[in-house]
């Protein structure tokens, strides 16, 4: 098995396919969660079992997947890109001479930290029409993607289906930071000599995938919850705007509503999405 096959291979396609492969699994483990959470933060109250009562009663199971089509659809592009990212700006921060030697820690951060503010400029508009299909109700379900797309474009230009960047590169600059970090620091304890030879279980990855997760959607959260109701409504001049009127109109106890929802969807998405990742390079890249 080659040493740590995403910070040493030689093929850019590597870690962009696998990449995909962790995004696409990802997105399937969590969607569900994902819309509870959206509808918690968009909503004006109501308990996560109220919500989900209400919805599978007036729309049906189904309606925890809609506009999955849209980050499905583009996840592997998106994902691909972020790993593939990682991978570049790692290696270009490595301060070891030796190839077979892992980046630093420090280095594993900013790495992160550059990778999620480039990932922005590709997250922030496929969130937006996710956000817009999970909050559509039965009576306007019909339409898709390319419709809520096609219908911003018509009627907000290009600004409008960018919506929501600046919030979307403030929460994900730092939080892909953590997120990396906390990965590498996470499988190594729990399988210490992993970063080297790349021999951890499937249980170090679901674990410490899951928990990387966990630990950048606590840091960056509050920033969430602002992002969805700027990309939601039309109603906000802005981030400063956004959160006076949202503390004023229901307390600051707002920017944390959903986040049991969103750590539960992070552990599972992570824990699938590193899991995949880590799967797909040593399945078909590895050298015998």
């Amino acid at each position: 098995m080659d040493f740590w096959p995403e910070f040493l291979a030689t093929s850019w396609g590597r870690e962009f396919v696998a990449g995909g492969f962790g995004g696409t699994a990802g997105v399937i483990a969590g969607y569900p969660l994902d819309t509870l959470r959206i509808r918690q933060q968009s909503s004006a109250g109501g308990s996560a079992f109220k919500i989900v009562r209400h919805l599978v009663a007036a729309e049906g199971p189904a309606a925890f997947y809609r506009g999955m089509a849209a980050p499905l659809a583009s996840v592997t592009f998106q994902n691909a890109i972020a790993f593939q990212t990682y991978a570049i700006l790692s290696r270009a921060v490595a301060n070891s001479h030796s190839p077979e030697d892992p980046p630093s820690y420090g280095g594993v951060a900013l790495a992160g930290i550059g990778t999620g503010a480039i990932q922005s400029l590709v997250l922030s508009p496929v969130e937006l029409i996710k956000i817009r299909l999970q909050l559509q109700t039965r009576s306007s379900s019909s339409a898709g993607p390319f419709a809520v797309a096609e219908n911003i474009l018509r009627t907000e230009g290009i600004r409008g289906i960018y919506r929501g960047l600046a919030v979307t590169s403030l929460r994900d600059t730092p939080a892909h930071g953590i997120y990396f970090w906390s990965y590498e620091y996470i499988r190594e304890k729990l399988h210490p000599g992993c970063r080297r030879n790349g021999q951890e279980n499937f249980r170090t990855m679901l674990l410490a995938g899951g928990l990387a997760g966990v630990a950048s959607w606590i840091c960056s959260y509050p920033l969430d919850v602002l992002k969805t109701r700027i990309q939601a409504h039309d109603r906000y001049s802005g981030i400063a705007d956004c959160l006076r009127r949202s503390v004023e109109e229901e307390g600051y106890c707002i920017l944390w509503r959903g986040l049991g929802a969103a750590l539960a969807r992070a552990f599972l998405a992570n824990g699938a999405v590193f899991t995949a990742y880590e799967t797909a390079l040593r399945c078909f890249f590895n050298k015998p």
